[in-house]
């Protein structure tokens, strides 16, 4: 005998579960692809910063975040802010981006740090800009009175004036972490895979000392007598006009010769007391914080290896990790000390 056929009713029945089977698949996969957006992806290129106090502590991130930390850290610096300024504006461009340069969110806000043209904050083209808005932070930081004694709340809070200042407490710890490595003081403690990202330009040493102008102020490359290649060419020159150095015109022909890593180099002297002989603490720390930068921005610049103080961090291994320079021929421990060498890709 054949199978009877079925009923409508049981063929409503499996409509509804073929239905309610795709729409489980479906939000399924919607949620991972919201998770792989907000985190960066599995297979992501990624940076970490680990304790420098040795209590296991640590804290991931994407290299978005990373270039946008370290822009807000070099501002807070070269502003003369101290670290717990910085972590207090890490913790701040956390809470309300996740550290990314957003085009939106409540009624006018925008950027690292929502801020909204409405009220004073600069154009939208300003705080879109992550130098502008980190210096405008900490103009109004530096108006809040003991703000490196309050609670980083109350003190995220006086500049914010955000709905719900108990949040930025949540992010305290990474941030301190963040601030710890990209301020220097905890030396070879933030990594990165440093694969360059698909959209980004090819590298070279321009892009480079233009970054560090934008990042730390023109005066980075003039007061740290920046030079590009190991024979001591000068720098190119800054514009009166920007704070981006100027490319010198190019009269290579198409059949040039490929650049080697001399030519690829942009060497930074580390100035300052006990700089020859990798004795002052000061100096470590400066070089340290340079480094650091260096690697936060190794995939939007293409950069393959830093140096500093006798270690070495190099592009593309898994955790990117700082090692101990085995270069026999290179600067001794008071000249590395002395000097943040920064080797771009092709």
């Amino acid at each position: 005998m054949s199978e009877p056929s079925p009923t409508p009713v049981r063929r409503r029945r499996g409509r509804l579960l073929r239905f309610a089977g795709a729409l489980v698949v479906l939000l399924a996969v919607a949620g991972y692809l919201g998770v792989q957006y907000l985190t960066g992806g599995v297979g992501a290129p990624r940076c970490k910063v680990v304790s420098g106090n040795g209590d296991g502590a640590s804290y991931e991130f994407t290299p978005e975040q990373a270039v946008n930390a370290a822009t807000i850290s070099a501002v807070g610096t070269s502003r003369g802010m101290p670290e717990r300024a910085v972590a207090i504006a890490l913790a701040t461009a956390l809470q309300e981006s996740g550290l990314r340069n957003i085009q939106h969110g409540d009624r006018d806000s925008l950027g690292l740090f929502q801020q909204r043209p409405s009220q004073g904050w600069g154009t939208e083209k300003q705080i879109m800009d992550p130098t502008y808005a980190a210096g405008v932070f900490y103009e109004h930081l530096a108006k809040v009175p003991g703000y490196s004694r309050l609670p980083l709340t109350v003190a995220a809070q006086r500049v914010q004036h955000s709905g719900f200042p108990q949040a930025y407490a949540k992010h305290e710890p990474d941030a301190t972490l963040l601030a710890a490595a990209l301020t220097g003081r905890a030396a070879a403690t933030l990594t990165c895979q440093g694969r360059p990202a698909a959209t980004t330009p090819a590298g070279g040493p321009a892009p480079v000392r233009a970054a560090l102008a934008r990042d730390f102020g023109r005066d980075v490359l003039q007061e740290a007598g920046a030079t590009v290649d190991a024979a001591g060419s000068s720098a190119a020159p800054v514009s009166p006009a920007s704070d981006s150095p100027v490319a010198p015109a190019s009269s290579a022909s198409p059949a040039a010769p490929a650049a080697t890593e001399a030519d690829r180099t942009v060497t930074v002297p580390v100035r300052g007391e006990g700089a020859a002989t990798g004795a002052g603490t000061g100096t470590l720390r400066r070089g340290w914080e340079l480094a650091h930068w260096a690697v936060a921005n190794s995939s939007v610049l293409h950069i393959d290896r830093v140096s500093y103080a006798g270690r070495e961090w190099t592009a593309g291994t898994a955790e990117g990790s700082w090692r101990t320079a085995d270069d026999k021929s290179g600067p001794g421990a008071g000249e590395a000390a002395a000097e943040v060498r920064i080797v771009t890709g092709q």
